[in-house]
């Protein structure tokens, strides 16, 4: 028997072991040891535009040794493992060939010398990959979206307790400061009581609807579907050898979840950062009527509705005052006006994001008494929670909670339906179906 028979015998045995659980935020850290060398082995899978940049990220980082790389393109692949090659060479002074580069993901889990893997797979691949990363002893940087469905979410977030494992969620916006500065003036009150926010990003995704492209030489074209559904091979899906673009598979329900997922899935939880219910989520969720591609809500227990709309971002609305929050960009208005804000370059307060954060802080948080978690830098976090044992800033139990938030929507969105959740069961009170929580997974894929 080959190695990848094991591998993907020890996987098929572990995949169906995970059953629903809640997905409860500990406070405490995992007991798990940190790796006992002083160097730690990482492995990448997935070496897309995602991961090409983690990559460089990771090589530039003394405590961390990039060891292999997997995807199921070969042109892709080798890429990503002459770079590493060619990085450490030129470090070494001496030819260095020892990354080594895998087409099937299990065969790079199935290596004992590998401590944490990081994930940056198209979002149909992530449960499975980081489920069967954490059952083989890794910890794991998995990007977001975190999962592809509901059930995906709680089960993934089971197996990474039961496996006593740190996950990093790739939701970076949580270690920039613009963003925990606007949470932390929405936590202690600094706008009054909020009343409702908006989240702006794009569309939600359509049905699959791509023709058919010539084959792509040295693609696993059957493995890149994985769980999905096999579709015919298109270039907007696994765009051919090395790219600099985000491709579109995100705009498929097969293998992806739109906008909702992929920008929502950092608003969303940015959102519910502010809103203090990292462990909950809505208890309603409102359809906006068919074929709208705005106006979805989710309501929490505490009244507040979170909108899907044009905006600025993520914006809080209180009774006092808002607060408006995207990527380099930070806003207080108190009575109508501005107060500290850098939000475009004609009518800025300050002169940087620094500043008008800083500005904020001092005159409004100096006795804050609600501290949100600091985070300077979202791979360091996740790098000084593989020492300390300590859950990271986002950590799994967070990610799953914000994308099951994004799901909701989405099914509000896809079935033209309104309902009522159960936030802590995560299950339908009323009217939704079961089925809109899993999907159909092909093959030996599943998610048990």
């Amino acid at each position: 028997m080959t190695r990848t028979d094991l591998s993907r015998r020890r996987f098929l045995h572990s995949s169906t072991a995970i059953a629903a659980a809640p997905l409860i935020l500990t406070s405490h850290g995992v007991s798990a040891q940190a790796p006992a060398n002083s160097r730690i082995n990482l492995g990448f899978i997935g070496m897309g535009r995602m991961n090409a940049g983690h990559l460089g990220n990771f090589l530039g980082r003394e405590q961390t040794q990039v060891v292999a790389v997997c995807d199921v393109d070969t042109t892709r692949r080798l890429h990503a493992q002459d770079r590493v090659n060619e990085h450490y060479s030129k470090k070494q002074g001496k030819e260095s060939r020892d990354c080594a580069a895998y087409n099937d993901f299990r065969e790079l889990l199935d290596r004992s010398d590998i401590d944490a893997v990081v994930i940056a797979t198209p979002d149909h691949w992530h449960a499975i990959q980081a489920i069967a990363a954490v059952q083989a002893g890794k910890d794991v940087y998995c990007e977001k979206p975190l999962t592809h469905n509901i059930h995906e979410a709680v089960a993934l977030t089971q197996a990474v307790r039961q496996a006593d494992k740190i996950l990093q969620t790739g939701s970076q916006q949580r270690s920039s400061r613009e963003f925990r500065t606007a949470c932390e003036l929405v936590r202690n009150g600094v706008i009054g009581e909020v009343k409702s926010v908006t989240t702006s990003f794009g569309d939600p995704a359509p049905v699959y609807s791509l023709g058919e492209d010539p084959p792509e030489p040295g693609l696993d074209w059957d493995m890149w579907c994985g769980p999905g559904p096999l579709k015919p091979y298109n270039e907007i899906l696994s765009p051919r050898g090395v790219h600099n673009h985000f491709p579109n598979w995100r705009m498929t329900r097969e293998f992806g979840g739109g906008m909702i997922t992929d920008w929502g899935a950092h608003h969303i939880d940015i959102a519910q950062w502010g809103l203090g219910v990292d462990e909950s989520g809505p208890v309603e969720v409102i359809s906006p009527g068919a074929n709208a591609k705005r106006g979805a809500q989710l309501v929490y227990e505490n009244g507040v509705t979170l909108t899907h709309a044009d905006g600025k971002g993520v914006s809080f609305f209180g009774s006092e005052g808002e607060v408006h929050v995207n990527r380099g960009r930070f806003e207080l208005i108190l009575d109508g006006q501005p107060v500290h804000r850098f939000f475009n370059d004609q009518d800025d307060r300050q002169k940087t994001l620094a500043e008008a954060c800083e500005a904020a802080e001092k005159q409004f948080l100096s006795d804050a008494k609600v501290r949100l978690y600091q985070s300077q830098n979202h791979q360091t976090d996740w790098l000084e929670s593989l020492k300390t044992r300590k859950l990271p800033i986002c950590d799994v139990a967070i990610g799953a909670n914000s994308v099951i938030s994004c799901h909701l929507m989405n099914l509000a969105y896809w079935h033209d339906a309104s309902f009522r959740w159960d936030p802590q069961a995560r299950k339908f009170e009323s009217g939704g179906d079961p089925a809109w929580l899993t999907r159909d997974y092909r093959g030996p894929w599943k998610v048990g």
